[in-house]
This record gives C-alpha cells, sequence and structure tokens, in this order.
C-alpha cells in the first residue's frame, strides 16, 4: 500500500464521522450528508496521488463534500432549493442553540439513537453514519444477513426524514432514557476497534478505540451520576489498557492468560479502577449496578492481578452470577463458562457451553471456547474440528493465524 492509499484509509477511520456529523448540522439531511461525504472520499482517491495529500485532511474532506452536497442542490430546479442552497454557500441560516456539550458527533449520535427507531436500528445507523463501519462489519456485529442489514439502514434514515426528527441533543429530562442507546452503540463501536470484524489490514483499531472513549468520556461529563455510563467508561479503559499487548509483533492475536501484564497501559488501569470503586461505593449506598457496571468490575479484577495465576476466579463467577441475573443471554453465560473452567475444571464447563449449541451456532466465540476446553481435556480431534468452525468463521487475520497454530499444536 502507497502512502497515499494509507493516507486515504487512514483520514476515511478517523474522519469519516467528523465530516458526516459536520455535513448533518449543516444540511440537516443524513442521507445527503453521507452521500456527500462518499462523493469527497472518491474525489480523495482521485485527486490525493496527484496533488498530495492536504495539510488538514479532514478540513478539505469536509470542505469538498460541503460543495459536492451544495453542487447536488444547485441541480434540482426548485426556487427553495436555489434559496436553500445559497443560504448554504454564504452562511445566511441562524446557528441553532448549543447544549450542555456542543459535539457535532454526539449530536448525531442522539439522533440516530431516537426513541421512534428500534435499539437494534439506533445502534447499526450510528456504527455507520458516526462510526464509518461498512455494512458488512455491522452485519457481523450483528449477526445478521448484510441485506438485512442494509435495509434496516435505509429504513432509518428514511424514518428520521420523514418523523422530521431534530438533529440537536435532546433535553436535560429525556436524556436518561436515550442514553441506554447510545451506551450500546458506543460499546459496539468499541468492540469492533479492539478486535475488528471485518478483512481490515489492521486487527485492532486504535481509531475506533480511541473515538468510542471520547464519545463516553463526553457522555459522562454530561451524565456523571448515571452509574451505567461510569460502567461503560471503566469498561472501555480497562480493557484499552490491553490494547498493545493484543497483538503479537508477528499480527497474532494473544489472549488474555497469555499476554504481557507489563505492557499493559498503567494509567488507563489507574483510571478505570477508580471509576470502579466509585460505583462500589454507590452499590453500597444500595444502587444496584448495571451491566456495563458489573462488566467493568470484572475487568477491575483481571487487571489487579500482576499474573494470571493470581487472578480471583471465585469473584469473577460471582460477577457473572449477577450479570446472568440481569442478562440471560447465551453470550454472558459462556463468558461465565469460560471463569468456571478456571475455578472448577474444564470438564464442568463443557457441560455449560455444550448446552449453548443451539443458540450459538454461527458465533464464532463459541467454537473458539469449546475448541480449547475440548484440547484442555485432552479430546484432540473433538477439538480439531471445533478450531476448524472457529477458523471458518473468523473474519480477522490475528485471529485466524492464532487459531490454526493452535489447531495445529494437537496430536
Amino acid at each position: 500500500m502507497s502512502d497515499v492509499e494509507e493516507a486515504i484509509t487512514r483520514a476515511h477511520h478517523e474522519e469519516w464521522g467528523r465530516v458526516v456529523a459536520a455535513l448533518t448540522r449543516r444540511l440537516g439531511d443524513l442521507d445527503l450528508a453521507e452521500e456527500s461525504a462518499a462523493e469527497a472520499f472518491a474525489t480523495a482517491v482521485e485527486r490525493w496521488p496527484v496533488d498530495g495529500v492536504p495539510p488538514n485532511p479532514g478540513a478539505w474532506l469536509t470542505t469538498t463534500a460541503h460543495r459536492k452536497a451544495i453542487d447536488r442542490i444547485r441541480r434540482e430546479n426548485k426556487r427553495d432549493d436555489k434559496q436553500k442552497a445559497a443560504r448554504l454557500m454564504y452562511g445566511d441560516e441562524a446557528p441553532e442553540p448549543l447544549g450542555a456539550i456542543d459535539d457535532d458527533r454526539l449530536r448525531l449520535i442522539f439522533t440516530c439513537c431516537h426513541p421512534a427507531l428500534a435499539l437494534e436500528t439506533r445502534v447499526a445507523l450510528t456504527l455507520r453514519m458516526v462510526g464509518g463501519l461498512t455494512v458488512p462489519e455491522i452485519a457481523a456485529a450483528f449477526l445478521v444477513r448484510e441485506a438485512a442489514m442494509e435495509q434496516r439502514i435505509t429504513r432509518a434514515k428514511a424514518k428520521i426524514k420523514a418523523a422530521r426528527i431534530p438533529y440537536r441533543m435532546p433535553s436535560a429530562d429525556d436524556l436518561p432514557a436515550r442514553v441506554s442507546g447510545v451506551l450500546a452503540v458506543l460499546y459496539l463501536v468499541f468492540n469492533e476497534g479492539y478486535l475488528t470484524t471485518g478483512p481490515d489490514p489492521a486487527p485492532v483499531r486504535h481509531d475506533l478505540t480511541a473515538e468510542a472513549i471520547r464519545l463516553a468520556r463526553l457522555v459522562h461529563a454530561l451524565l456523571p451520576e448515571d452509574g451505567e455510563v461510569t460502567g461503560l467508561l471503566a469498561l472501555m479503559l480497562l480493557t484499552e489498557s490491553r490494547r498493545a499487548a493484543r497483538v503479537s509483533a508477528g499480527g497474532e492475536l494473544v489472549i488474555l492468560n497469555e499476554q504481557d501484564r507489563g505492557a499493559w497501559d498503567a494509567t488507563l488501569i489507574a483510571e478505570g479502577h477508580r471509576l470502579v470503586r466509585e460505583r462500589l461505593v454507590a452499590a453500597a449506598a444500595g444502587a444496584k449496578p448495571g451491566r456495563y457496571q458489573i462488566l467493568a468490575a470484572i475487568n477491575a479484577v483481571h487487571t489487579s492481578a500482576r499474573d494470571v495465576r493470581e487472578t480471583d476466579w471465585s469473584q469473577v463467577v460471582a460477577l457473572y452470577d449477577q450479570l446472568v441475573g440481569l442478562d440471560p443471554s447465551p453470550v454472558i453465560a459462556l463468558n461465565r463458562a469460560i471463569a468456571v473452567a478456571e475455578l472448577d475444571g474444564p470438564e464442568v464447563a463443557l457441560a455449560t457451553v455444550d448446552g449453548l449449541a443451539a443458540r450459538l451456532t454461527g458465533y464464532r466465540p463459541y467454537h473458539v471456547t469449546r475448541a480449547d476446553l475440548l484440547r484442555r481435556l485432552g479430546r484432540s480431534s473433538e477439538s480439531r474440528k471445533a478450531y476448524d468452525k472457529a477458523i471458518e468463521l473468523a473474519g480477522n487475520a490475528a485471529e485466524t493465524s492464532y487459531l490454526k497454530r493452535r489447531r495445529d499444536q494437537l496430536r
């Protein structure tokens, strides 16, 4: 890949959300904003190899996309469209009042997460419009077909336009009810960055994890007393602290138990632990912890152990027991079984995992977990088959490399 191609790829990762959000604020039309942004990036593909990469790629892309939008409006023959184009060009429109925190992408997230849309649709739309994830990447995150996801996103944008859903921060009274959808969005964006599901050459996308954390900090500043907002921020920080040890020098995924803990980010761990302690104090005062707070506490246990052998697995299992009470999903049951394997042995865990087969057939971590448990029990032939299935479902080169090595070690 040439330097210019790398610059374009990096700009798409870093600037897509900014460009779309800025255009949406100006145009009030998601479709027009997305299409104009796409045209701007297409122009960059043509121009940058000839003219060179501009000093400020984000500003270049935003300006180009804005001009593309004006050109689209001017091609219309209606008088009011021409007047709108003039206002967009010369900036005659009165600015909208600013909220407690003025951030275009945060405003766009709340627009995409409007309660008029189904929760899954809010998440998918925001991943596309703000996170810049492709439809295949979003479909993989939801375990659905690409065509179905494409239709879901298209219908969501049409509904926002038809219902005249405003592009603005919700009022203080509406914020608590709206925040759960935003947290789900940020968590999925973060997870996609922490281990990409698509054929992205980078197995870990720091731009996505950093963006999710940045927006989580903004939401936390807006709602400092919301336990789940605090919990999600802590969870992200503690997970991000392990990023440097996530992939080996050879490009292979390194699982938690095998990571070099000396490479973990002590500053992020300290901040994450502080937030977890903050929520523990609230829980002692009677506040019931939610899903993100419990997940953050689990990660706090892991990051407190200087060596994997020092991990308090009984505490991890106890926390998962709380989580199952809130979210009895098969994915949570699978994660609990992984901890049970360390506490009670792989045979006990395998019984639970096998009971989840019908609901997790297409879920890659299920087959990874089952392969590992079978390997530890000496059932090599069955383990190999499970690794084969996991490799078939893996969409990341680093993880594929790790799984193939583990499979080939079997005798």
